[in-house]
């Protein structure tokens, strides 16, 4: 096993660098640059030169590669050319507010999609099943930013019963922005302020169930699909021939080997959605990743993009490991050498 990750994350190495070898390539051949992009009015051939000259970019791309990558050699990241401020800095900020999301998304799309493909498979061709099957269709088909929008709206301005942006109210959480950013956690558990941490999970509903709704119904398609494959396997028939109760059946047979697609689908979804979920966090004004890549992109702020990119890349390849790894606590069979 120990084997098995210091492989998995040596092939990490090159995966970082042909995707940073690409996005500084990519990135260098659209148009504009930081410096036309944050100029704006100002923008003379002068200050353009002057700026481009500060920034390194007058300089050839390759040139411009390596001393980026014998930054990263370092454990340097960059610096905004926007506000100036270190990437690591402003990753650490911003990464709780889209771990709070994700986890938020997940829990709702593993709390119900599950149940809920386990109760269809179990009555295959039903009306509640043809009823799962089309809202899980559904689910997957609506946009997010219109159902971000439908969700504010409904929820928000007319029932009143939800606020529609941000993560607190000003008026409620005394934020200061020295903590850690885990707002759920400091309210909880170290402000012991109920209040408080209410507040933060009246923000945090809606967003969480536009970001889960996708990840809700392809859970529940691919629960429902797993299940039906191991409900006809010889050895759930042989537990039922024994007089073995449903549930014992379910617990032990059925949901412990239907896992492995499953854990597979959450893994994946869990790692697309702690690279920002840029749609919702713009449509909430939630101040994570997303939003901040997303602003990085509109500004045309290289170094952003590309340790942005390189850090949401490992973090994408470790949950997945993670999930390789439960694979052999939920089947023994699988040996990794």
């Amino acid at each position: 096993m120990l084997k098995y990750i210091v492989r998995r994350l040596l092939l990490l190495i090159p995966i970082l660098l042909g995707l940073s070898l690409f996005l500084v390539v990519f990135l260098h051949l659209l148009p504009g640059d930081p410096c036309s992009a944050n100029l704006g009015e100002h923008s003379t051939p002068e200050n353009l030169a002057r700026c481009r000259t500060g920034l390194g970019l007058d300089r050839p791309i390759y040139q411009q590669y390596f001393d980026y990558m014998a930054g990263l050699l370092h454990g340097d990241l960059g610096v905004s050319a926007t506000n100036k401020v270190s990437v690591t800095t402003e990753f650490a900020a911003r990464f709780p507010a889209t771990f709070e999301l994700t986890v938020s998304a997940m829990f709702l799309a593993i709390g119900v999609g599950i149940p809920l493909g386990v109760a269809a498979a179990k009555r295959q061709y039903s009306l509640f099943d043809n009823f799962a099957t089309v809202a899980s269709l559904i689910g997957i088909s609506i946009p997010i930013f219109f159902l971000g929008l439908l969700l504010q709206y409904l929820f928000g301005v007319w029932l009143h019963w939800l606020p529609t942006a941000g993560r607190y109210d000003l008026a409620t959480y005394s934020y200061d922005g020295a903590g850690t950013n885990f707002l759920l956690w400091e309210s909880l558990v170290i402000n012991h302020n109920l209040a408080e941490f209410a507040d933060v999970l009246r923000h945090l509903i809606l967003p969480a169930v536009a970001l889960g709704t996708i990840p809700l119904a392809v859970v529940a398609r691919i629960t429902r699909s797993a299940v039906l494959e191991v409900l006809s396997e010889d050895y759930v028939r042989t537990a039922r021939a024994k007089g073995l109760t449903s549930k014992r059946i379910d617990d032990r047979h059925v949901l412990r080997n239907a896992m492995l697609p499953i854990s597979t689908v959450i893994g994946l979804q869990t790692g697309l959605l702690l690279g920002g979920a840029v749609l919702t966090e713009q449509i909430f004004s939630w101040g994570g990743v997303g939003n901040w890549l997303f602003q990085a992109a509109v500004d045309k702020d290289f170094v952003v993009i590309q340790s942005g990119a390189l850090i949401l890349a490992t973090i994408f390849v470790l949950v997945n490991l993670v999930v390789d790894i439960g694979y052999a606590y939920l089947n023994p069979r699988i040996r990794y050498s």
